[in-house]
């Protein structure tokens, strides 16, 4: 039995196939398109998924939608009425996206798969989210917890699996959102909303969290978990463009300039920044204003998801958590909730936002929906597609690239160790692409960690992003409690994603410098033989040679675009960046 899951018309569109309840691929459209975020019907990450199985559409069983749009349009509807005529540029152009495409979903999932009528499933936007984190983990039974923007009304939800049976026992409703309140703070950083929330949480240890107490102002939770949002201070509830109004910019100070270079007076002021400003106090100042402002928010967001997931816990007992939504990756707050709740193993998909709502929704037409009992649990995120050797020569050759090809995977890592070790930044292509938005291995910018100059030297020449902005180390899983304050590391998936930031330890810190961010941590990425077996010798064999098991990593695209695919996405990257080195699978491309 093969199911599609679909995901498309808000952010992040993705297609996932199922095969007997097992994975066979799964993709963001936006690795296609190349563009980021891509939120259109996710025509070529279908096709993929349908090449990769080998099939047609109209060999399909079952195409599963992952949220009921007719129930989303009634929120959009009765919102745009309830705060009129405030909303009526949001009324006008939902009127237009909806009536053009969004409503009628149904029908070109039929036209574009030639599948019927009846073969087409639509399950709600939060039950796709359970469904993606629950169903696919190595748990038999385990309390969720569902926190993202907003679904079709819904904002989070709690609840239990067990066997192949979901139970949402308890939702809050839009407008009252996490998501959405983080998003109002990112939109006031001066980053773009449904992007930019992991840059607050990468700038958020450069500051002091002084006002929670203003942050507390918008959000009240109460004892059971849930909590509801001061609306007073919001307008994207009324608008296209605003999420937040002028009595939250009277709280906390004018927003701040998209443009302004961020530097404190404890980072200093870059190099690669040129010569500092004649106002460089008063800049640091206003920096440390806004870093101070995205500590504030990352707390509260912390405190609301620890409340729920205590409250959860009383009312399940049970050990294991699963986690999911666009919230859920939220490294930090995720660490937090194993470390200070009685949860004692937690699960979150690598897709955890709504690209994985594609897979959720063909796991529950599987598991429960027709009832078929659970056979997969998901492992790695290496669900995307692979580049052949074949492809990669001929695209090097037509391009007239010089290359050199490794027969020998031996020599070839033996070549990349030596490059790392001399300073040398390599990118680095190889297997199946991963499902969701880290890099792990597969297509990911390494690197040295223990070089202080690497950090500057990859956001600066490599990346061309902001220099708060940290690294993650890619650690072999049997070492990574050496380096990291993480108890029994190895059995902890989320770590296998990066979606833990945990301690470094302090003996530790000095040598590791370039992954170490400023108040300590590091969001690690544990990585196993079994699962990542090219990338585990590579950074075994640089252990080998370093005595520290460990690269630095980082997603493989430049600033603004998507991670990278073919032989021709990352020659253009490698190509427009300072990195030294290529590696397509057995192919090593020197810069010239």
């Amino acid at each position: 039995m093969y199911i599609l899951g679909v995901s498309c018309y808000y952010h992040d569109a993705a297609a996932a196939l199922l095969h007997d309840g097992a994975l066979v691929a799964a993709a963001e459209e936006e690795r296609f398109s190349r563009v980021k975020h891509d939120y259109g019907f996710p025509k070529n990450a279908i096709r993929f998924c349908l090449n990769q199985a080998g099939i047609e559409g109209r060999d399909l069983d079952y195409v599963v939608f992952f949220e009921k749009p007719f129930r989303k349009f009634d929120r959009i509807l009765m919102t745009a009425l309830q705060t009129y005529p405030q909303s009526w540029k949001v009324f006008r152009e939902s009127m237009i996206s909806w009536m053009i495409d969004k409503l009628w979903v149904g029908g070109t999932l039929q036209t574009e798969l030639g599948v019927r009528k009846e073969q087409v499933l639509f399950c709600e936007h939060h039950l796709s989210h359970a469904a993606s984190a629950y169903l696919c983990s190595p748990f038999d039974e385990a309390a969720i917890l569902t926190v993202d923007g907003v679904g079709e009304w819904v904002t989070a939800t709690y609840g239990v699996g067990r066997g192949n049976d979901i139970r949402l026992l308890k939702q809050i409703e839009f407008p009252h959102s996490i998501g959405l309140l983080y998003s109002a703070f990112t939109a006031f950083l001066g980053f773009e909303v449904n992007e930019g929330e992991y840059k607050v949480m990468g700038m958020a240890p450069y500051g002091v969290p002084r006002y929670v107490d203003k942050v507390w102002k918008l959000v009240q939770q109460n004892r059971d978990g849930s909590f509801s949002l001061d609306m007073d201070y919001f307008c994207f509830h009324h608008s296209t463009d605003q999420t937040y109004n002028r009595k939250f910019v009277a709280l906390f100070g004018e927003p701040r300039p998209r443009k302004l270079q961020f530097f404190t007076k404890e980072t200093g002021f870059p190099k690669y920044f040129g010569e500092p400003p004649g106002n460089y106090s008063e800049l640091c100042h206003l920096n440390q204003h806004y870093a101070d402002v995205a500590a504030s928010i990352q707390r509260v967001t912390e405190e609301l998801l620890l409340n729920l997931a205590n409250h959860l816990y009383r009312e399940t007992g049970l050990k294991q958590l699963c986690i999911a939504g666009g919230v859920g990756l939220n490294s930090v707050a995720n660490a937090r909730i194993l470390k200070e709740t009685p949860f004692e193993q937690l699960f979150v998909q690598p897709a955890a936002g709504d690209g994985g709502g594609a897979l959720g929704a063909a796991l529950w037409a599987y598991n429960t929906l027709l009832g078929k009992p659970r056979s997969f649990s998901m492992q790695h995120a290496y669900w995307g597609r692979s580049n052949s050797d074949a492809e990669i020569s001929d695209f090097l050759r037509q391009n007239a690239i010089p290359f050199r090809y490794f027969d020998d995977d031996n020599e070839l890592l033996d070549q990349i160790v030596d490059r790392l070790m001399q300073g040398k930044v390599i990118g680095w292509s190889q297997g199946r692409f991963e499902w969701g938005p880290r890099a792990l291995g597969s297509r990911s910018i390494i690197a040295d960690p223990r070089n202080p100059e690497m950090k500057d030297m990859v956001n600066a020449k490599i990346k061309f992003r902001e220099p708060y902005r940290p690294f993650a180390p890619s650690v072999l899983a049997e070492s990574a409690e050496k380096y990291f304050d993480l108890s029994g590391a190895q059995s902890h998936h989320p770590a296998r994603y990066m979606l833990y930031v945990v301690p470094v330890k302090e003996n530790q810190r000095h040598i590791l410098p370039a992954i170490t961010h400023v108040d300590g941590t590091g969001r690690l990425q544990t990585v196993f033989r079994d699962q990542s077996p090219r990338y585990y010798r590579l950074i075994e064999r640089f252990g080998q040679a370093t005595g520290v098991p460990i690269v630095l990593n980082t997603s493989f695209n430049l600033k603004g675009e998507p991670i990278v695919n073919t032989p021709a996405n990352a020659f253009d990257t490698f190509s427009k960046s300072e990195m030294d080195n290529l590696v397509l699978e057995n192919f090593l491309v020197e810069k010239a």
